[in-house]
């Protein structure tokens, strides 16, 4: 057995043990200053000293020195637990609880126990009756434990206990990413661990023999392992720690984690500016005790719709005005001298562990102050501009009527026609700033049958202006000299889609009146040279991942086939045989900005635009032969449910 075989057989490992301890502080040695390593190489020097001291003691019998061994030993006991929590807390991404006065009280401990280790023979603190009891051909000794020895102990086991969960934590936090050198530290040190439990307790045939630094050599094998094979400080979970840190703390909006009963988990920075607290203040604090959030009840994720402004006091409460339904709301909140008050779209989700049990939610505050007093600005400025422009137009053109029916001079009644044709051009300004404010207003959509939506907007067209020729043609339709459209189930095609009509009608009444009201009496189309405009409409089928068309599988409801690649479009045409748009107005559309230098005569294009945008659809403008503009809108088909 190795007992026979190698002499003083508990030194020999014992201090194998410390060697070990060593050995791997030395190969460690380079990584300084990466999370965990600084206080590691503190484990392993309390480990060396615990180890040699108890190994080299095994071997002394002098009754002065072994006593100084046995010191060192349980100054080792003392550092290991220490050191090993340091290491856990920062290692694991919590280097700020090291910093706090919790860490410092174990430090302060250890600081205690080594001062009582020190002046034991005056109170026999850790331990009396000192006496050497061999075994195994070694100097065991044997005393009573002091109250100090056991309480060492305990609170060393504790350190550890709280070291390896941290570590376990991260096991299962993080997934694969940390699991073999987590588990690989985690469980080294239960084999020492346990041992010394038992030691204190004597318990075992031969009570005297402390294994806990003989199996320090398992301990130091798999600590091997994680630094070697496992690659244990080239990868840490403060990395992981510390990003989820910094994406919360480190974005600009206000954000909350709440318990699954509304109260504050934790808040970053910009949270504890916007509600007047610090974050450990409002801990475990109902949300509503600082600010209002509208349907933080519902269990459902935000969804993007506007909500009602609520009104705060000046402590820094918003109260919102929703309606608990779970969607995206706005809260107003004043902030804290009472002045200045900011519009917070409020976003709230539910928050969920690695195992998707749901466990809290967030709450996210975006500012919106600006965006609101924008629109609010905007609707303000719109509404007055339309209600002036509307009335005085209205003014100048009846005056206008008046004075081109009464006047004799042509001349004069020239210019009257021109102030009469001037201020219905502005009546139609506000009118179409009007439409410019629907559709920035943001209607939901419905269904809508889009060939007789495009048929009635085009008999509008004829109505407003009948001397101009606009012709309709629906394809795979039978459409009569009169424009009129069969009915869609005479040829079983589907032009019903969920989409907005006031942006669809927008489309095709501005590309329509642009055309008429900009043609110069020069066109190819018609004898006389007059305003000629061709509207046309198809459903056109998106193509399939195999490269066909759409069509060939296309399913009942018109929508997109399975392994399809693109949705169906309908694709509107407003072809004229006009001048032709200008290219500075078609560039300040398509770059989304007028300058001096590019400025548009109207908003007719610009309502094309932001109608297009508001049906999801492309707007394309190409020159026409032999004269004219060619405009394409191509609309993406969404079936009705």
């Amino acid at each position: 057995m190795v007992f026979d075989v190698v002499p003083a057989w508990p030194a020999v490992v014992s201090v194998a043990g410390g060697m070990g301890a060593l050995t791997l502080a030395w190969t460690i040695r380079e990584h300084r200053g990466r999370p965990g390593v600084d206080w590691f190489l503190g484990v392993f020097a309390a480990q060396a000293i615990w180890c040699l001291s108890y190994g080299v003691g095994l071997l002394v019998t002098d009754p002065t020195l072994r006593p100084l061994l046995e010191a060192a030993t349980w100054l080792g006991i003392v550092w290991t637990g220490v050191a090993f929590l340091g290491f856990a807390l920062e290692y694991t991404g919590r280097s700020d609880v090291i910093r706090g006065r919790l860490f410092a009280a174990v430090v302060g401990f250890g600081l205690l126990s080594t001062a009582v280790l020190a002046t034991n023979p005056i109170h026999g603190w850790f331990w009396t009756g000192f006496r050497l009891d061999p075994v195994f051909d070694v100097a065991t000794v044997s005393y009573a434990f002091g109250p100090w020895a056991y309480l060492v102990v305990a609170v060393e086991t504790v350190l550890v206990a709280s070291a390896v969960f941290l570590l376990l934590d991260t096991l299962l936090s993080y997934g694969p990413l940390y699991r073999r050198e987590s588990a690989a530290v985690a469980l080294s040190s239960l084999p020492p661990g346990l041992a010394l439990v038992a030691w204190t307790l004597e318990l075992g045939p031969v009570p005297q023999l402390q294994l806990a630094p003989i199996l320090f050599v398992p301990h130091v094998l798999l600590d091997a392992y994680a630094f070697g094979r496992a690659e244990m400080f080239d990868r840490y979970p403060t990395t992981s720690r510390a990003a989820e840190r910094t994406a919360l703390d480190d974005l600009a909006d206000p954000i909350a984690a709440l318990a699954l009963d509304h109260r504050i988990v934790r808040l970053n920075p910009a949270a504890e500016s916007l509600l007047g607290v610090d974050a450990e203040t409002a801990r475990d604090r109902p949300l509503d005790a600082f600010v209002t959030v509208p349907g933080l009840d519902d269990d459902r994720p935000a969804a993007e719709t506007d909500g009602s402004d609520g009104h705060g006091d000046d402590h820094g409460n918003g109260h919102g005005d929703g309606h608990g339904d779970g969607t995206r709301e706005t809260v107003t909140v004043e902030a804290r001298d009472g002045i200045a008050r900011r519009t917070y779209a409020v976003s709230t989700s539910p928050l969920t562990d690695p195992n998707g049990t749901h466990v809290g939610y967030t709450v996210v505050f975006s500012d919106v102050t600006e965006r609101e007093r924008r629109r609010q600005q905007l609707e303000v400025l719109n509404r007055i501009l339309r209600h002036n422009l509307r009335n005085d137009a209205g003014v100048v053109h009846g005056y206008g009527e008046l004075l081109a029916e009464r006047l004799d001079d042509p001349e004069l009644a020239r210019m009257a026609d021109a102030i009469e044709r001037r201020a219905g051009a502005l009546a139609a300004l506000g009118e179409k700033a009007g439409t410019v404010e629907r559709l920035v207003s943001g209607s939901e959509p419905s269904a809508v049958a889009v060939d007789d939506t495009v048929a009635s907007v085009v008999d509008d067209a004829r109505d407003r202006d009948p001397d101009a020729t606009v012709d309709l043609a629906i394809e795979a339709r039978n459409v009569d000299s009169g424009g009129s459209v069969d009915s869609a189930a005479d040829h079983g095609e589907d032009w019903t889609a969920r989409l907005r009509t006031d942006a669809l009608r927008a489309v095709v009444e501005n590309t329509v009146e642009n055309a008429i009201d900009h043609h110069d009496g020069a066109g190819t189309e018609r004898a006389d040279g007059g305003p000629w405009v061709r509207v046309s409409l198809r459903r056109e089928a998106g193509e399939r991942a195999d490269g066909g068309n759409a069509e060939d599988g296309a399913d009942a409801d018109g929508g997109n086939v399975e392994g399809g690649t693109g949705a169906d479009h309908f694709v509107l045409t407003v072809a004229d045989d006009g001048p032709g748009i200008p290219d500075h107005e078609v560039t300040a559309v398509e770059s989304g900005r007028e300058t001096a230098l590019e400025h548009g005569s109207g908003l007719g294009l610009w309502v094309v635009e932001w109608g297009a945008a508001a049906l999801g659809a492309e707007v394309d403008y190409a020159d026409r032969e032999p004269r004219g503009t060619t405009v394409t809108v191509r609309i993406p088909v969404v079936a009705e449910q």
